[in-house]
This record gives C-alpha cells, sequence and structure tokens, in this order.
C-alpha cells in the first residue's frame, strides 16, 4: 500500500453549531445509557455520576428510551434496566467468556471500565442468582481513561476502516513520530496480559508489526481509509508467538525439567510445545519466534521462571543466554548482606 499523494490544500474547519453539538452529546449518552441498562440495573444517581449530567437529565433520557420503544423496567422505583432481547451466548459460552474476561479486568486494568461493562453485559445472560454473584466479583479498580481513550481510537480506526496515525514508544526509550497504520488485529499477550495492536505500518517498513497500546501516545484518524488483507490470518502470524510478537524467523528450544516440576509441565496449557522424552524427568520442545538478535525474547522469562528445576539444552545460543542471566543474577545477589553497625 503505497503511501497517499502528497497535497498542500489545507481543510477547512467549521465551528459546530451549538445546537447541533448539543443535539450529538445528547444522542451519544442515550446510545451509552441504552447499553450500560441492557448490562445491569441502575439508580438515577449511578447513572447521573457515570454520565457527569444532572439526575433529571437522566430521567427525561430514559423517558427518551421509552419513546424510542426500548422495554425500561422500574424496578421498585429505585433502579432500572432494559432487558436484552434474547442471547448469543449459551451459559457455559458466557461463562467461559466472563472468566476470561475478568482475568484480564483482575490482572491487568489498563482497560478497566471496557472490561468492566464487558462483564455486566455477558452477565445479563445467565439467572439472576448467578448473575449477583458474579458482578459483585467485580471492582472497580480506578479509573484508566487514558489507555481507553486509545482503545477507543484504535477500535474506530479498525471498524470504520481508517488509518491510524500516532507516536510510538520502542522498549528501548527511542520515540517513534509519525506511524500510519492499518489495524488488522488486536491480541492480549499470555505474559502480561496487556493489550497489543496488529497492523500494517505502511510508511516506515511497510510490514505487518506488533505495537503495545500503552506505548501509542497522539492518536488520531487519518483522512485515507484502507481495506483489510484477505491474506492475513492472525493464526499464521501468532504461530510462533509465545506472548504476541510474530516473527518470521522461529527456532525450537529443547528444556529438561526437572522430576519435581515434571507433573507441573505435564499438565499443559503451553502453546507450540511438544513433549519429546519422560522418565522421570521430562524434555519438551518449545517453539518461539525470535527478536533481529536470533533469541525468543517472549519465551525466556517462563524459562529462568522456573529457577534450577528447568535446563535449557538447545540450540546453544539460546542456552548461553539463559547461563548469562543465571551467573548475572549470582554474581550480583550472591554475596552476604551488609550489616549495619550504626
Amino acid at each position: 500500500m503505497g503511501d497517499p499523494a502528497p497535497t498542500n490544500t489545507i481543510p477547512t474547519l467549521r465551528t459546530p453549531n451549538p445546537r447541533q453539538a448539543k443535539t450529538w452529546d445528547k444522542a451519544k449518552r442515550l446510545s451509552a445509557l441504552l447499553s450500560e441498562l441492557q448490562a445491569r440495573r441502575c439508580t438515577t444517581a449511578d447513572l447521573a455520576r457515570r454520565f457527569d449530567v444532572g439526575q433529571r437529565s437522566i430521567q427525561r433520557d430514559i423517558d427518551a428510551l421509552r419513546r424510542m420503544g426500548h422495554d425500561v423496567v422500574e424496578h421498585a422505583g429505585q433502579t432500572y434496566s432494559i432487558p436484552r432481547n434474547g442471547t448469543l451466548l449459551r451459559p457455559a459460552e458466557a461463562l467461559a467468556a466472563y472468566a476470561a474476561i475478568r482475568l484480564a479486568h483482575h490482572h491487568s486494568p489498563a482497560l478497566n471500565s471496557h472490561y468492566r461493562h464487558a462483564l455486566h453485559s455477558i452477565s445479563m445472560a445467565l439467572p439472576e442468582r448467578i448473575r449477583h454473584t458474579l458482578n459483585a466479583s467485580v471492582k472497580d479498580t480506578g479509573a484508566t481513561p487514558f489507555a481507553e481513550r486509545q482503545m477507543e481510537q484504535v477500535a474506530a480506526a479498525w471498524m470504520d476502516g481508517r488509518v491510524l496515525n500516532f507516536d510510538y514508544r520502542r522498549p528501548n526509550g527511542e520515540l517513534e513520530t509519525g506511524n500510519e497504520l492499518c489495524v488488522y488485529f488486536i491480541e492480549i499477550s499470555r505474559d502480561n496480559l496487556a493489550p497489543y495492536v496488529i497492523g500494517l505500518e505502511r510508511r516506515r517498513r511497510g510490514q505487518v508489526r506488533t505495537f503495545k497500546l500503552s506505548r501509542m501516545a497522539n492518536l488520531s484518524l487519518h483522512q485515507d481509509t484502507y481495506e483489510p488483507d484477505p491474506d492475513f490470518d492472525p493464526k499464521v502470524f501468532l504461530s510462533d508467538a509465545w506472548g504476541v510478537i510474530g516473527s518470521e524467523n522461529s527456532l525450537t528450544v529443547t528444556v529438561r525439567f526437572a522430576a519435581e516440576a515434571a507433573y507441573r509441565v505435564l499438565e499443559g496449557g503451553f502453546p507450540n510445545a511438544t513433549l519429546i522424552r519422560r522418565d522421570g524427568c521430562v524434555e519438551i520442545e518449545f517453539r518461539a519466534g525470535t527478536d533481529k538478535t536470533g533469541l525468543p525474547r517472549e519465551l525466556m522469562p517462563f524459562l529462568l521462571g522456573w529457577g534450577p528445576r528447568a535446563e535449557v539444552l538447545s540450540p546453544p545460543h539460546v542456552r548461553e543466554a539463559w547461563l548469562a542471566e543465571l551467573r548475572e543474577t549470582l554474581a550480583r545477589y550472591d554475596t552476604p548482606p551488609a550489616r549495619n553497625t550504626a
């Protein structure tokens, strides 16, 4: 996909009509209010705080939703809800989806509000006695509006097929400016449960890259649109990713686990893993993508996390990198702590 032709034309910006802006704000609030009432029961006080308006405005919005044909149910004159017309999920599917999203919500609050609202929506597919317990398990861990606004921009770009402009802080601290991304996919890392965006960065490398959402800044929608690449297959792109970093280059790492760790390894749950020997100890081959240095960076913390219960057997350069980390740790900390003689 080539860069757009340069142009010297500066678009004329029109100041929005105040009445039109107010109408647009109310339309957006009504849409959000509908989703909120379909997700859970709310008081007008809850909704007023949620949308930063007065309770009388919320009551007028509820009346407007009724006039629009929505079945707003009033519970004992205190709370309101709107029943959903059916559900796309069976109970077991709803519980599985709920557990997965709650895991991300509980351990990675970057998208706290989005996760919380999704959990409330899913709970509506389940009986009230189950829903009460589920919703009680979800806590508001604090607003993270910055990350949530980032996700809103990414979602808008993907849904509308708009090119996404942004700056990016690389892991080494270097700032990339002027990125233009055609969003292809969103993935949650199994390592840190953080959201990542995958797409074609058309200006710098013209190749599919992965960006951590929290490192993206100054996001805006470009005037250009794009069509999805029919040949992009996320299963293929992520096939050798231990986390979220896909790579055209991958290698097989052979690891021997001590007997005391064997049962834990055999429980499974590890991607791209093949059991090759079991003799009290366990040997497993892990397939993982590599970085520019040829090391499986996403796999290394997993290997080091087993401590002395895992030994990297091959390939030699991965074994040496693993040993170097252990040696540095030993050299740095294998000394008695300094005694305070004061």
